[in-house]
């Protein structure tokens, strides 16, 4: 069921349930729903029209659910800034969905303030979390004066619901649009990943809400279950949350469930709660996964996806252990609704074991890339499948096994080389925590691999002690031919690797 009747339903049968868990203040059901009301209704009485876009900038809060709700429940398109973009990619945002209203929590609001005059179709400011400026209107005020009456609107399944935003690593953002349908999909499909949930089930949301967090979230709320909202991740918050709360799942991105892993605090917690640790977002190497297997047992699960559609694939706990770790380098294998594919340039399937683009059909699928038609066909297929940019191959198992995204792939000397794969060799290394690899330019072979190499903790090795690694384990014409070494790998607020910023860094460099 969509986000309104979903909360209309849950309401009515868990009413006294806890709903929200957050900064020590707890919510249930039943307030979540009235406040969510009181948001679609404060909304409608600034003269907001359904079908209009509301757009937030906030981290993790109390208020997090009542935004998602609240909108859905007036008829209005949720967009999500992101606070770790700058003003300019978040003004363009705004801009590129038009924007009605802005929710902004006020630690974000100065940042944007002096510029909103450019945001050229916002009509109102919400403020939350604090008082409101001179010329903003302050959140808790509106919802106090507003009703709490469910004004009853039903949303077409085909009306759009939600705007996601592109990483845009190779140019401008992209606005992803999910009907009420597609985002319907999205979480009936997660929910086919997860264990069976129950009221007593716990959600430990430690990552931003605006971004893949959010996906366990409809199941949760089906379920009557609990989210407990940590304002920002932090790994040792995070494992206290998991024993203060009884948490029962979680989801994050491989960088947080690796911190929360190698944390001093990961062996004495009480962490016996948890029934599933859901990953995705970017690969994780075998050392790592080990690790986190050791602190939190075989309750891993990998999921697959994109903005554009979410989750594709699954790799269950039992297929972290299958054939002595067989299948840890892959995603999994298809979710039980999806279609996979793995296509040539010309969109036609390819046979099992030959890599090509992964193109997916599911429930979760994105609808249209807003407003952009050319871009939008640029990404379907004849037959509706989604092109999702990356490279891989399906094995005789039926598991996917992801090279590499499409524009990230190398040529050298006329072979390809994805840098997925230099990348898993070099953090075989016992001396390599993590690795970057680029294609940069190569007077002989036009390009060839280079690496941006972080070193574990007391740990040494030198740039031809890695070139010879990687030699030894890839051959001549995949290994790297340079190697510098950092602290840190530029990663965006979600913890993925920018490959894109360590090949300006290296140009900026040589220039």
């Amino acid at each position: 069921m969509d986000l309104s009747r979903l909360i209309r339903t849950t309401a009515k049968h868990h009413a006294e349930r806890p709903a929200i868990i957050c900064d020590g203040t707890s919510q249930n059901y039943s307030q979540v729903y009235r406040r969510s009301c009181r948001l679609a209704n404060a909304l409608a009485g600034l003269g907001i029209d359904q079908g209009e876009r509301v757009a937030t900038l906030t981290d993790n809060s109390p208020e997090a659910l009542e935004l998602i709700l609240g909108s859905a429940l007036g008829g209005y398109v949720r967009s999500s800034l992101y606070t770790h973009n700058s003003v300019e990619s978040n003004l363009y945002l705004l801009n590129l969905v038009g924007a009605s209203v802005l929710i902004v929590q006020r630690q974000h609001y100065d940042a944007v303030a002096a510029h909103l005059e450019r945001a050229h179709t916002v009509r109102h400011v919400l403020v939350l979390d604090g008082a409101a400026p001179a010329g903003a209107l302050d959140y808790e005020e509106l919802l106090a004066a507003a009703s709490d009456e469910d004004r009853g609107i039903e949303m077409a399944p085909e009306v759009p619901q939600v705007i996601r935003f592109s990483a845009g690593t190779t140019g401008k953002p992209k606005g992803i649009m999910h009907s009420v349908q597609a985002w319907t999909g999205v979480g009936t499909e997660m929910a086919t990943i997860l264990p069976e949930l129950t009221p007593e089930d716990t959600y430990l949301a430690g990552g931003p809400l605006s971004h893949a967090t959010i996906m366990a979230v409809p199941a949760v709320i089906a379920a009557g279950g609990s989210i407990v909202v940590l304002r920002a991740f932090e790994p040792g918050a995070f494992l206290e949350a998991i024993e203060r709360h009884r948490c029962t799942l979680t989801f994050g991105v491989p960088t947080m469930v690796q911190l929360a892993a190698r944390h001093p605090a990961a062996r004495t917690t009480d962490l016996s709660s948890l029934r599933a640790v859901v990953y995705g977002g970017s690969p994780m190497t075998e050392s790592a996964l080990q690790e986190a297997r050791s602190v939190f047992g075989d309750i891993l699960r990998q999921l697959y996806g994109q903005s554009e559609g979410a989750p594709v694939t699954f790799l269950g706990p039992k297929d972290h252990t299958a054939h002595g770790g067989k299948y840890l380098r892959s995603a999994g294998r298809p979710t039980v609704n999806t279609r996979l594919t793995i296509v040539d340039e010309n969109g036609d399937p390819l046979p099992q074991g030959e890599i090509g683009e992964i193109a997916f059909d599911n429930p979760s699928a994105f609808t249209e890339i807003w407003r952009d038609p050319d871009a939008t066909r640029a990404r379907k297929l004849a037959d509706g499948s989604v092109l999702t940019r990356d490279m891989g191959y399906v094995d005789e198992d039926g598991y996917l096994f992801i090279t590499d995204r499409k524009e990230d792939m190398i040529i050298s000397g006329g072979f390809n080389v994805w840098p997925a794969e230099v990348e898993n060799a070099l953090t075989s290394h016992p001396a390599v925590r993590e690795a970057a690899v680029v294609g940069v330019p190569h007077d002989k072979w036009g390009e060839t691999p280079m690496a941006l190499v972080v070193l574990a903790p007391d740990a040494t090795a030198s740039e031809s002690d890695l070139v010879a690694w990687t030699r030894e384990k890839l051959g001549p014409v995949k290994r790297v031919t340079r190697v510098r070494f950092g602290t840190e790998l530029p990663k965006s607020g979600v913890g993925k690797v920018l490959r894109r910023a360590v090949r300006d860094q290296y140009e900026e460099e040589a220039r």
